[in-house]
């Protein structure tokens, strides 16, 4: 035992400072099984993660603000993206067009901060060719079929029409879950939400994430 401070102890190898890359935390799930509502749960507790705003030629829905929920563009725009290699990602769902712009996400990464993917399998498995380790992939699954047609209709985002057509790709989409390296099932939001903040604490914890700390050790230890 020693009477040294902590703060003393702490300082000695303070020029091998651990620093990190950020990481891409991608949700995935069929719509209406709670993606988004554990989406807005990570953001609004945690200063370093940030929401990757897709661009999208939909029209928006009642409540969503251009540039906070999605960058709402024309098919023009969407095409110029595409072409110009500004995208990390698209797809076409719904007979409407998505993307993830390129440059706020790579700004993010390099500055050490978490980007948040609100994205499709399509959208993840195009990410998982360029992204490397960056990519940590949780698929949300509904307790039941019968809860997610539920909380589809309870939402009243939807007509009926658009509700039954979710409810026809759910099982296309679902069945993308072995692409995901976690997977956790919303019987209960607020479980939901803290099972993913906790995946969210190990990935930063990677050792292979925690640049740096071969120096920062070896430096307590007196090592060259």
């Amino acid at each position: 035992m020693t009477d040294e401070p902590q703060g003393a102890r702490d300082q000695g190898p303070d020029h091998h400072a651990i620093h990190r890359r950020g990481l891409m935390l991608v949700l995935s799930s069929p719509s209406g099984a709670g993606k988004s509502t554990v989406t807005r749960a990570l953001l609004a507790g945690d200063d370093a993660l940030s929401l990757s705003v897709s661009v999208t030629t939909r029209p928006p829905r009642p409540g969503e603000v251009d540039g906070r929920d999605y960058r709402f563009i024309d098919e023009h725009q969407y095409r110029a993206l595409v072409a110009s290699d500004g995208l990390l990602e698209h797809a076409r769902v719904f007979d409407n067009y998505y993307g993830t712009p390129r440059g706020p996400v790579e700004a993010e990464l390099a500055a050490g901060r978490d980007v948040l993917f609100d994205i499709d399998w399509q959208g993840t498995q195009q990410l998982a060719e360029t992204a490397g380790s960056d990519l940590v992939r949780v698929f949300i699954l509904p307790p039941s079929m019968a809860e997610l047609e539920r909380r589809l209709h309870t939402r009243a985002q939807d007509s009926d029409e658009v509700v039954r057509h979710r409810m026809a790709r759910a099982a296309d989409e679902m069945s993308h879950w072995p692409e995901y390296d976690y997977i956790v099932v919303n019987r209960v939001v607020n479980q939901a939400i803290a099972d993913v903040r906790a995946i969210l604490t190990a990935e930063r914890l990677r050792r292979q994430r925690q640049l740096g700390l071969a120096g920062f050790v070896n430096a307590m230890r007196g090592a060259p």
